[in-house]
């Protein structure tokens, strides 16, 4: 038998998931920032709007983590 609980914890193991795949996909950004403060040169996106939605990122997953452990 197949619980709803199961069926919700899969739903934010999924959304993490994709959220985590997001941060994944931002690491490009990071790195040229990073790359550009080591040589001098500009930044070539907005630095804190991008740590700004990273953080909101991470704190999502860490939000949908908490909840499946206490489900437990």
């Amino acid at each position: 038998k197949y619980c709803k609980c199961c069926f919700i914890k899969k739903e934010k193991k999924a959304i993490i998931n994709e959220l985590k795949e997001k941060l994944s996909k931002s690491d490009y950004r990071i790195i040229k920032c990073m790359e550009a403060q080591l040589t001098g040169n500009a930044f070539p996106y907005d630095v804190e709007l991008l740590h700004l939605e990273r953080q909101q990122v991470r704190d999502r997953i860490n939000e949908l983590e908490e909840l499946i452990l206490t489900e437990l």
